[in-house]
């Protein structure tokens, strides 16, 4: 198949040009050879290079800079996606578009699955829901792919900045009131992969199996890399006042993933390890 990816510099896009290569017709597109808030540049895109498949990663993804920035946020994570929806439709591609755990409030009290009540919270979330409902409006084909807590070995994500910071400071503060699903973007990658072999489209949560605080997520980070020495203080998130507001608890059940015979992602802790100890070689 050939394969258009935006967003292809990201964390993520790195880990989809290095699952799908092997297999297929890459066309990777960064953010500064794809501005996917041009509708025409991305008409363009699409129109030469024919793709069987769009592989929609790009977004903007700062969280709390969103809350400053709203134009912004939705001008990209939007209005963006709608572009690229339609450029889709027009190639008659499939679409696979990356969502995220923050189209849901958090005050369900358990895991969410797919068919539940969006209702997000902040501006992120807000810009990204409105992302999902242009691609189902517009595509006849897609999958809208909700992740959550990702990181992997390209960029700044949690677990970098805990091993970052582990090194210079003997004690760190950690959130122990927010609860989510970290995920692994090498094994989202993994399921995209497995996707396009397949015809059973729609919405699917894609982390890792398991919930956790930040807090625990830190004390496994840090237990696995073998700095015990440094510290860890639970405190609430109302110590750590932000821009934006974060669901208490989002973490995701994989219910679509198994009703519908995809291979289940790992547990949070076995990610994290293989991660750690392979990708990072702790």
């Amino acid at each position: 198949m050939k394969i258009l990816i935006t967003g292809a510099g990201g964390q993520l896009g790195r880990e989809l040009v290095r699952a799908l290569a092997p297999e297929h017709q890459l066309i990777v597109k960064t953010r500064a050879e794809l501005d996917v808030v041009d509708e025409e540049e991305v008409m363009r895109a699409v129109r030469e290079s024919s793709p069987d498949v769009i592989v929609h990663a790009a977004a903007f993804t700062q969280v709390d800079l969103a809350e400053q920035h709203i134009e912004q946020a939705f001008a990209v994570n939007a209005f963006g996606t709608r572009n690229v929806a339609l450029a889709a439709k027009n190639a008659r591609a499939l679409m696979v578009y990356v969502s995220t755990d923050y189209v849901f409030d958090g005050t369900k009290g358990c895991a969410y699955v797919e068919r539940d009540r969006t209702n997000p919270v902040n501006i992120y979330g807000q810009s990204k829901l409105l992302g999902e409902k242009f691609v189902q409006m517009i595509c006849e084909r897609f999958y809208i792919a909700r992740t959550s807590w990702l990181y992997g070995a390209s960029g700044s994500n949690f677990v970098t900045k805990v091993l970052a910071l582990a090194k210079q400071r003997s004690e760190l503060q950690m959130v122990n009131d927010q609860f989510g699903s970290p995920t692994y973007a090498s094994e989202l990658a993994g399921f995209i992969r497995e996707a396009l072999g397949r015809n059973q489209y729609g919405v699917f949560h894609v982390s890792n199996r398991g919930c956790c605080s930040r807090y625990e997520f830190a004390q496994e980070i840090l237990n696995i890399a073998g700095l015990n020495t440094v510290k860890l203080v639970p405190v609430g998130a109302d110590g750590f006042p932000l821009p934006a507001v974060r669901p208490v608890r989002s973490d995701l059940d994989d219910e679509a993933i198994r009703n519908n015979g995809f291979t289940r992602l790992n547990t949070w802790q076995e990610s994290l390890r293989s991660f750690l100890l392979e990708d990072l070689r702790y």
